[in-house]
């Protein structure tokens, strides 16, 4: 096919002296705006208005890479079971009508002081319990998630049955196995929500 010309204007000097631009070819511009002659541009999120971001330090990669690791997921994890765990024990002995319960005098009227400290020690059983099981969780998690090289619902299911298998295998194996599946069903539930 033969390339369009566009019409080229007449020389506007009267005497000619400069000489007229050469005719521009549509179909050669649309090769490099659309056709197979266009490069491709870098996608670069500054040049969009977007907030430029200097180079990352040695320290700064040091830092990313110590977060990213499964002992600090783990201890984070702990630290946060920890502190929903005593919140949680704190307000269910909070709703409990037998805390500071004396079975050996059934009419006596509990002091606060029994009721505080009957709270205290459930709010740290049950830190105790939420911090262990997040740990192991989160450290399951992030070894089942480098094993696999991927980041998907299977990494959450896979750790849940291993928890739960291990926190009921004390009991025996139909209670590490009941575990193993109550977990796993309950991380595909929660992953699930969150993605």
């Amino acid at each position: 096919p033969r390339p369009v010309m566009a019409a080229v204007p007449p020389s506007s000097t009267p005497g000619g002296s400069e000489p007229s631009p050469p005719p521009l070819q549509y179909s050669l511009l649309l090769q490099h705006l659309v056709g197979e002659q266009r490069r491709p541009r870098a996608w670069d999120p500054a040049a969009l208005g977007g907030i430029p971001s200097p180079p990352k330090s040695e320290e700064q990669k040091m830092v990313e890479r110590a977060m990213e690791s499964c002992t600090f997921k783990a201890a984070l994890a702990c630290v946060g079971g920890f502190v929903l765990g005593g919140a949680f024990g704190v307000f269910t002995a909070g709703i409990d009508t037998n805390v500071g319960f004396d079975p050996k005098d059934p009419y006596r009227t509990p002091t606060a002081k029994e009721v505080l400290k009957d709270m205290g020690q459930r709010g740290i059983s049950y830190a105790k319990n939420f911090a262990i099981v997040g740990a192991m969780f989160s450290c399951t998690e992030c070894v089942v998630e480098s094993y696999r090289g991927k980041s998907d619902w299977k990494n959450s299911v896979i750790s849940g049955c291993i928890t739960g298998g291990a926190i009921g295998f004390r009991a025996g194996l139909k209670a590490g196995v009941i575990g193993c599946g109550g977990f796993a069903a309950f991380s595909a539930a929660i992953d699930y929500y969150l993605r």
